[in-house]
């Protein structure tokens, strides 16, 4: 699994980063929770969106390697990344 190389976006409601992911010839959007960026990534509460995107690139292996988690177990579902998702077991 690779991440393309298209920029990740902030969402219009300002809640989440979208991703996107390339699996096995498929395009798949992912989408982190802004609340998941900032209790694992120290992402600020009055952060703009140009900062959320830097913490977003600055955790990007992470957040790839918890998607890939998920995707393997839940092909059907849609890809999105919660505070849960991020939680040590």
């Amino acid at each position: 699994m690779e991440v393309l190389d298209r920029v990740a976006a902030v969402s219009p409601d300002g809640r989440a980063v979208i991703f996107m992911l390339s699996i096995r010839g498929r395009e798949i959007e992912g989408a982190v929770a802004r609340d998941a960026l900032e209790e694992y990534f120290w992402l600020s509460r009055d952060a703009d969106a140009t900062r959320t995107l830097r913490t977003f690139e600055n955790g990007r292996n992470r957040i790839v390697a918890v998607a890939q988690r998920k995707l393997l177990a839940r092909p059907d579902e849609p890809l999105r990344l919660t505070v849960n998702g991020f939680l040590t077991r």
